[in-house]
């Protein structure tokens, strides 16, 4: 009378499994950033790795003297970044994830994102955000506007459409 064993097919331990809600906050702002804040918000008692990155406003770019820099951000940013958390917390066991992206007028040394990702293990802890960082500037519609000590400027990465 007994019957087949079946294999779990996921995780026996809770901490192993994605959390309820992973993504804990995501906001595009024109106010400083804080890593503190994104830290915090990532924190959780199941993952045994958290990686987080921090994007600061530097003095150089392509062998140019930086010295302002702006960013412009479409109103469908927060809904495309809700999408790219979405689609890392689907590839990777994310117990809880955060992305906050600057806009306006930043200068020199100033945050313009953080980002953070919490997981069981360092090593989808570390792939995790950096997919989450590195889709984030691929496919979040936020600009980057550059003015050079020469007095020229440019736009960043812009994309059409």
């Amino acid at each position: 009378m007994g019957g087949m064993a079946t294999t779990p097919t996921t995780p026996s331990h809770p901490g192993e499994q994605t959390a309820q809600d992973p993504i804990r906050l995501l906001a595009i702002r024109d106010t400083p950033l804080s890593v503190d804040e994104v830290f915090r918000a990532v924190g959780d008692d199941a993952a045994g790795g958290t990686a987080l990155f921090v994007g600061t406003v530097r003095n150089h770019d392509g062998g140019a003297d930086v010295d302002a820099l702006g960013y412009t951000g479409h109103p469908s940013a927060e809904d495309e970044l809700r999408r790219v958390a979405e689609k890392v917390v689907a590839d990777f066991p994310v117990r809880a994830l955060a992305a906050v992206h600057r806009v306006g007028d930043l200068a020199v040394g100033d945050l313009a994102v953080v980002v953070a990702v919490s997981c069981p293990h360092r090593a989808e802890a570390f792939e995790a955000c950096r997919r989450l960082i590195d889709d984030l500037k691929s496919e979040v519609p936020i600009w980057k506007h550059q003015t050079y000590s020469d007095g020229t400027d440019d736009w960043v990465g812009a994309r059409n459409g």
